[in-house]
């Protein structure tokens, strides 16, 4: 049965998948925040040259990408179960080599545990569609946030684990590597019971679908990929370079660890309603709605660096994320033929991801290496966001001047 013919009956279904995700985003996931909170701390120590400092996120968002594409192809051909065993294995191996890495004091080989996560990091990605895989049309964009919203806990368990083990060891992150380790490997269990059907082999004459090229020509597709690349990139531009300015400002790491969880909670809490909101005004308001938001969190950032405005923007950022990217994901899912799938999902991650890897190297570059001080550089990060609001804006406004077609 395709998700078009789904019966609302068949949502009992849905929502035990849904619980599954909500746990593995809440658990898993927490290896994102963690990691996120130390990479460029820890590259910061590792790295001859300070520019290089966030390579390490940079290379796992790098990973992402190029794993977007296999991935997705794995999930087609042997179902989502596969997949996710997949990205838990890579998850593990990222934190062994890293942590390995801190251990020799080397640089590429901690870069190259990096890359290794970030094919975790894509199949977490397809969480958010595996919640829809089996929802009727109706329940679909509150499976989608449900799912997203199981980041609320990896927002409290991820940064709290950092706090715990980032300097139990001599070497500084080393044990927040071995638990990214264990995460993955007690956190892949939560698969087994997993109720996703897997793709049926398609017949000799099942329609073939439209060539990638065919659905980026898609208007829908084409708005939907775009706000998504932005939302996600921008997000990342600026959390990325967080502890690096928290740290550099005068604060402390925890300072930076507690202003990556009111961020992280701040991209999970919206879910529990965003859902809903998709449903009562549409989708392409939520999204406007998001880089509005998003807007407002680079203009607090520039006001000032009081640890005030760094909980500000960063709350703001993570909510306009939220809004950007669910709203995203949901036109994209409604924008495609099951026999579709494999192809288009993969296609948008690629695509996302491939332009949160440039906002990542982007930002490591401004934080950095384009002025005199951690304010100046922090300065810089934000007012990178500008353009590629417009752009995010344009496109929306475009998809709505369009024609109506049946």
């Amino acid at each position: 049965m395709t998700q078009t013919m789904t019966t609302p009956t068949d949502d009992r279904v849905a929502k035990k998948n849904v619980a599954i995700l909500v746990m593995a985003q809440a658990f898993l996931g927490a290896q994102m925040p963690m990691i996120f909170t130390i990479g460029g701390l820890a590259g910061q120590s590792l790295a001859s040259n300070p520019c290089f400092a966030t390579l390490p996120i940079s290379l796992i968002v790098a990973g992402s990408m190029m794993a977007a594409t296999p991935i997705s192809a794995i999930m087609q051909r042997w179902g989502r179960r596969a997949g996710f065993f997949t990205g838990a294995l890579f998850g593990a191996l990222g934190g062994m080599v890293g942590a390995y890495g801190l251990y020799l004091g080397s640089f590429p080989l901690f870069l190259l545990g990096s890359l290794l996560t970030g094919v975790y990091m894509s199949a977490h990605g397809f969480y958010r569609f595996a919640a829809a895989d089996t929802a009727s049309e109706e329940f679909r964009p509150k499976a989608i946030s449900y799912v997203m919203a199981g980041g609320l806990l990896s927002a409290i368990i991820g940064p709290q684990l950092v706090k715990a083990t980032s300097q139990a060891f001599v070497i500084p992150f080393f044990g927040t590597y071995m638990a990214v380790i264990a995460v993955n490997v007690v956190g892949a269990a939560l698969f087994l019971f997993l109720d996703i059907p897997k793709p049926p082999v398609p017949s000799h004459d099942a329609p073939k679908g439209r060539s990638r090229i065919e659905l980026l020509k898609t208007p829908v597709i084409a708005v939907a990929v775009i706000c998504a690349m932005v939302s996600y990139a921008l997000m990342n531009l600026v959390m990325t370079s967080t502890p690096l300015a928290v740290v550099g400002c005068g604060y402390t790491e925890g300072n930076a660890a507690d202003v990556v969880t009111s961020h992280v909670l701040a991209m999970y809490v919206p879910s529990f309603f965003t859902g809903h909101l998709i449903a009562r005004f549409g989708v392409e308001k939520i999204v406007a709605a998001g880089l509005v938001i998003l807007a407002g969190a680079g203009a607090v950032a520039l006001q000032g660096v009081d640890l005030g405005n760094f909980f500000i923007a960063l709350v703001l950022l993570g909510v306009g994320w939220n809004f950007g990217f669910i709203g995203a994901t949901t036109m994209l899912a409604g924008a495609h033929e099951p026999h579709e799938r494999g192809r288009m999902q993969g296609l948008n991650d690629l695509l996302v991801f491939g332009g949160v890897t440039m906002a990542s190297l982007a930002s490591g570059g401004l934080m950095n290496c384009s002025g005199g001080s951690p304010v100046d550089g922090w300065s810089a990060v934000n007012m990178a966001m500008a353009p590629f609001l417009v752009l995010a804006g344009g496109a929306l406004v475009w998809l709505a001047l369009r024609p109506k077609r049946a």
